[in-house]
């Protein structure tokens, strides 16, 4: 007995070691830790969705091995579907232990014995193990490694993870894998938005989905749709209440196939997924859970896009090619960007996506274009916080030349004296390269630098060229640089994700980040208010009542390769360009001809549709103020000026002093000339002279509007000096600030190693004498020039000396290199 006794306390030692050591195994395989099993399908990566701003559809795209692949968590597939699925493939899933016996055997014979088509038996589990692994099930030894699998699964994660892992591996035809994609895809939305009936559609979907679509039209077989039917024959049995939908499965099923997915804004979606791709491959360091936990975050990514302005706007560009085809415009782009959040509205990277002939699948945004006179607004931006300018002031649209450079205007004429205002809005290219030639820093190429504006050359490669589209930029850093004109001179990226709409700049104690503050909010407001004086094509008035005010700009670029429309009109930057990417030139690519009418056909159409939005209202900083001037010298007024207006100044900034081109003129009643002193007050009467410089008094009679001069009288020549109270000459040739550079080359023309000497006088028919370091050069009269030529590299002293001993000089520098 008492060996009984000891064998039994041995045996359930044993035992008890067994069980110990088997909870252990268990505990280990549960407790141990393991990958998720989503992570597995890292390799072959997940499809991501990009949807509007409102959560439309745009597109989705396929995974690394072209399928589409979403996976979504056991939360978010509803209990119906679960138990739908389970009802069909696995009613023991909760209950078994990886495999359910029972139906191994009876697929065993049915398969073996009967000689049936084979029937593996297999629970969702076994299932799992199959798609997981890879494993080639067909045979009796695939099997039993799909057993041992199947229970290592059951022994490493719970009945849910198993469950929501197979509801995301399996597949549901065609190139669609998982709940997920196959929801999204057939009925267009998520597994918690189905239906009954798309509810068991989809449940049933799995075993053998390509027998059970009928062809790629979407329509379902009939296999299907009895299938389908069976399981809600089953169903009803255990949920009697659900009978109310029988309705409902009589009706025809059409499944959304992939050819039939939505494509919109192909340019925007193209251009998230290389970002994601390459913030991918920035992330190389960090684990391989990290980086799958990153992709199952992204898989649905809302953009700032939308939807509907898309639309618009791919609309307008389709029909105004469609009409202008046979001048040669083919292709266009177009950037909207909100300036409230600086998200992307809408963006058309090319006019036809799928049209090769003009390269259509290329991005027209991020392409480097010449900018033509785009830039120019910038240009007057600097200036009025330099103090160089304000709107009113009287820039010279005259022939000038710096050193080797001699810029000209589009219509190759010359407007003589016009405003800063008229200037830009005319778009005349000399009085903008005077304005970037007196810069100080930040000139031009500083700022582009600071905004953030890529792959400039060096400085000295551009010169004062890039005034007028020398540099390149691409569309969408040109939009940032007018969302910046409308955020009171805040340079901010744009975003493209609507989560990224929260992040702004982080401000200090003056309200803004000053790293970001490129413009002075001041020049910012006048900058604009200066744009919006351009009149649009074919109106008379800069802003018409029943036209919503628009901020803009034209640009053509050299040899005609491009044609750009950039400005403001509500809360939105928009920016058009056409042209060829093979940068063919072309006479039609004119900004003002070619972009612009489309520009205005979109903001139009915008307005049509949104006809509640509100025009931009722009807040008038409190450090302008507004003073009358003398328009035609931009000067304050003196009781001569013939006609007075307003403009904006910036106090203690913008240059602004009494007007001295209308002068008082005593003139002898009797002979007609001018009175010289001293005179008695009832022989002479007074008469108002214009008494503009000599190279704008040139300009006006190019024109053929010649200024009235005051009538000389050689007998009093020094007292009229006096009395009319001549300026001094003023050298504006060779510029102030300019290094000029020549080469020593023979086969250089000789005219290029020259530089001209020009000078203005109030008094036009006086002589002018010129001096080199001290050395008479030779005299001009009135609106004569003299050319000089230097010698060698070095700082040149400059001087003109007029009649009466009035002096202007000027030190220059100038460069030999060879």
């Amino acid at each position: 007995m008492l060996k009984i006794t000891a064998r039994y306390r041995r045996l359930m030692a044993n035992l008890l070691v067994t069980m110990v050591i088997g909870l252990a195994i268990v505990l280990g395989f549960r407790f141990w830790p393991h990958p998720p099993l989503s992570e597995s399908l890292a390799s072959n990566g997940l499809s991501t969705v990009y949807l509007d701003n409102k959560g439309e559809l745009l597109r989705i795209t396929s995974a690394k091995d072209q399928r589409f692949r979403l996976w979504t968590p056991f939360n978010a597939i509803p209990k119906t579907f679960q138990t739908a699925v389970l009802l069909h493939e696995d009613r023991y899933f909760y209950r078994h232990f990886g495999f359910n016996p029972v139906s191994l055997a009876r697929g065993f014979v049915k398969s073996y014995v009967f000689n049936e088509p084979l029937q593996g038996g297999s629970t969702i589990t076994m299932q799992l193990a199959r798609m997981h692994w890879q494993l080639n099930t067909r045979s009796i030894k695939g099997k039993l490694i799909q057993i041992v699998r199947a229970v290592q699964l059951e022994l490493s994660y719970s009945k849910n993870e198993i469950l929501e892992a197979y509801l995301n591996y399996a597949p549901y035809g065609r190139n669609i894998e998982s709940i997920g994609a196959a929801s999204l895809i057939y009925f267009n939305k998520p597994p918690n938005q189905l239906t009954l009936p798309e509810i068991l559609t989809l449940a049933v979907l799995p075993q053998s989905p390509s027998l059970r679509l009928k062809d790629k039209s979407g329509l379902v077989g009939e296999r299907l749709v009895n299938a389908r039917n069976r399981l809600y024959s089953r169903w009803v049995e255990l949920y009697p209440d659900d009978r109310q939908y029988e309705d409902f499965f009589s009706l025809p099923l059409k499944l959304r196939q992939p050819e039939q997915l939505p494509f919109i804004a192909p340019h925007f979606t193209d251009m998230l997924k290389l970002q994601d791709t390459l913030e991918t491959g920035k992330n190389s360091q960090i684990s391989q859970y990290e980086r799958h936990q990153t992709e199952l975050n992204a898989q649905f990514q809302t953009t700032t896009l939308d939807k509907q302005l898309q639309n618009i706007i791919e609309q307008q560009v389709k029909a105004f090619i469609a009409r202008h085809q046979m001048v040669g415009i083919k292709n266009a782009s177009v950037l909207l960007v909100d300036t409230r959040d600086m998200g992307v509205k809408a963006l058309v990277g090319s006019a036809n996506y799928f049209d090769t002939s003009i390269h259509g699948q290329v991005n027209g945004t991020l392409a480097k274009r010449s900018p033509g006179s785009t830039l120019k607004p910038f240009i007057y931006a600097l200036a009025l916080d330099q103090g160089i300018l304000h709107p009113a002031t009287i820039l010279r649209d005259v022939p000038i030349q710096y050193g080797a450079y001699s810029p000209e205007n589009y219509d190759l004429k010359f407007l003589g004296p016009i405003s800063a205002t008229k200037a830009l809005n005319y778009s005349r290219n000399i009085p903008a390269v005077t304005v970037a030639a007196q810069l100080k820093q930040p000139d031009l190429y500083s700022f582009l630098k600071k905004a953030g504006v890529s792959k400039l050359a060096s400085r000295n490669h551009y010169g004062l060229a890039l005034v007028l589209g020398g540099g390149e930029i691409n569309m969408q850093e040109l939009a940032k640089l007018y969302s910046m004109l409308a955020n009171q001179g805040i340079n901010q990226p744009l975003k493209f994700i609507q989560s990224d709409l929260s992040k702004s700049v982080t401000l200090n104690s003056s309200g803004v980040q000053s790293a970001n503050q490129l413009i002075s909010p001041s020049a910012a407001y006048i900058t604009m208010d200066m744009l919006g004086q351009h009149a649009r094509p074919g109106d008379t008035l800069a802003q018409s009542a029943a036209k919503i005010p628009v901020y803009w700009k034209t640009g053509t670029s050299w040899g005609f390769r491009d044609a750009w429309t950039a400005g403001i009109f509500g809360p939105y930057v928009l920016v058009v360009w056409e042209g060829n990417f093979s940068g063919e030139g072309n006479n039609a690519f004119v900004g003002v001809e070619a972009a612009a009418p489309l520009f205005f056909n979109i903001i139009d159409s915008i307005k049509a549709h949104y006809p509640n939005m509100k025009p931009t209202y722009l807040t008038v900083p409190d450090t302008i103020k507004k003073v009358d001037v003398c328009l035609s010298s931009g000067q304050l007024p003196t009781k001569w000026c013939q006609q007075i207006g307003q403009t904006w100044f910036i106090p203690g900034v913008s240059p602004i002093k009494a007007d001295t081109i209308f002068r008082p003129v005593a003139i002898d009643i009797e002979s007609g000339e001018v009175a010289c002193p001293p005179f008695e007050a009832d022989r002479v009467k007074i008469e108002i002279f214009e008494y503009w410089p000599s190279d704008l008094s040139l300009a006006f009679s190019q024109a053929g509007v010649p200024k009235r001069t005051p009538p000389q009288n050689n007998r009093c020549i020094g007292a009229q000096a006096n009395l009319l109270n001549f300026s001094p000459p003023r050298i504006i040739s060779p510029q102030k600030n300019v290094k000029y550079t020549f080469r020593r080359n023979e086969n250089e023309r000789e005219k290029m190693k020259q530089l001209v000497l020009i000078a203005n006088s109030d008094n036009i028919n006086t002589h002018l004498y010129w001096f080199i370091d001290g050395s008479f050069l030779g005299h001009t009269v009135g609106k004569q020039t003299l050319v000089w030529e230097p010698k060698y590299s070095g700082v040149y002293q400059v001087r003109v000396v007029d009649e009466v001993g009035q002096v202007d000089t000027r030190s220059i520098e100038v460069n030999f290199i060879d």
